[in-house]
């Protein structure tokens, strides 16, 4: 299935911000250019060093793995909060699974990517609370975005955007029924947030709890 003009244009951004943050920016922009006329030094200043962290958190760097297609890359910047083993009742697959989450800090880079190559067969936003993302709770209680994708040999992986105490703005670029690739930009979280995936409970999972990782690069595991 075809995505649209403005989702391919996310996903396959070349520009080195993400096109989510540009209103932010050329605001930011717009308003330290209005301080500077008015000579309003201390506003122009600080609307500056706004305008700069804006540019920062909103980065976009281009990535390349050359990852075998079994490998299921971290969809998330960030650090390892845990690596949990858990049985069939206890999450979305519905058989035993391995939940890994990553906690998005303010500096890290924020936009999220596909895990492995596949077909996304559900999406399903989730309205919830704002709890810190670091927070056991929040992946239950949280504003979650949930996407199942299916990998070519019929496996099945769940990855969940949560939003944090500050991030209050997921942003999704896929749909349900995109062919999409490992790798791969799909959305991201704004201001600090947590991703969760759920692998097959047989995966050969690398990644361990408080290793920093990057989305589309590093390799959380392997599926069997």
């Amino acid at each position: 299935m075809s995505i649209s003009d403005r989702a391919h244009s996310r996903i396959h951004n070349t520009l080195p911000v993400a096109k989510e943050g540009l209103p932010f920016i050329l605001f930011g922009f717009a308003l330290f250019l209005l301080f500077l006329y008015l000579k309003l030094a201390i506003l122009a200043i600080l609307t500056l060093a706004a305008t700069l962290f804006t540019l920062y958190f909103f980065r976009d760097p281009e990535r390349r793995s050359k990852a075998d297609e079994r490998a299921v890359l971290v969809p998330a910047d960030g650090r390892v909060l845990k690596i949990q083993h858990l049985d069939e009742q206890d999450n979305p697959l519905g058989v035993p699974a391995v939940k890994a989450s990553v906690f998005m800090s303010l500096f890290d880079v924020h936009v999220n990517r596909i895990p492995v190559s596949g077909r996304i067969s559900e999406i399903t936003y989730h309205p919830g609370k704002f709890f810190a993302a670091n927070r056991d709770k929040a992946s239950a209680q949280n504003e979650n975005n949930s996407i199942t994708l299916e990998t070519r040999d019929g496996q099945r992986i769940v990855f969940i955007q949560i939003a944090g105490l500050v991030a209050r703005r997921i942003a999704c670029w896929i749909k349900e029924g995109d062919e999409v690739q490992a790798g791969q930009r799909f959305g991201l979280i704004r201001f600090g947030s947590r991703l969760d995936i759920y692998l097959p409970g047989n995966s050969r999972i690398l990644a361990q709890r408080d290793h920093k990782v990057r989305a589309g690069e590093t390799i959380l595991g392997y599926l069997s």
